[in-house]
């Protein structure tokens, strides 16, 4: 007899939670499965690799000494009217989000040349 694997996967569909933990049990009985060889197989093969970040946040910390620099560089960079700007300089916070590295570090180099402090996330 041959495997049918649609027959088995319509069998399997057809069981209620209990006769799935027995047909479990059986499997793991019938080749000798043991818990602690399910969970040791992924950790033998390493953790995945950490991805590198694509996107950044520039965070204003600080305005500095050079508050009215900083405005100027901040509604130069996002458009923001003066009072937004100068809210921004005050309050601190998300000058751009989402953007790539290159745009990140000028951005961030811009508001430090005008005496702010950033940050990047």
């Amino acid at each position: 007899m041959a495997f049918n694997k649609e027959q088995f996967l319509e069998d399997l569909a057809t069981i209620n939670l209990l006769e799935l933990a027995d047909l479990i049990d059986a499997i793991k009985e019938k080749f000798n499965v043991t818990a602690a060889v399910a969970v040791a197989g992924p950790a033998a093969g390493g953790a995945p690799p950490e991805e590198e970040k694509t996107e950044f946040d520039v965070v204003l910390l600080d305005a500095g000494a050079s508050k009215i620099n900083v405005i100027k560089e901040l509604r130069a960079i996002t458009g923001l009217g003066l009072k937004e700007a100068k809210d921004l300089s005050e309050k601190g916070g998300a000058v751009k989000e989402g953007v790539n590295k290159e745009e990140a570090d000028k951005v961030k180099a811009q508001l430090e040349a005008a005496g702010a402090r950033v940050e990047l996330k």
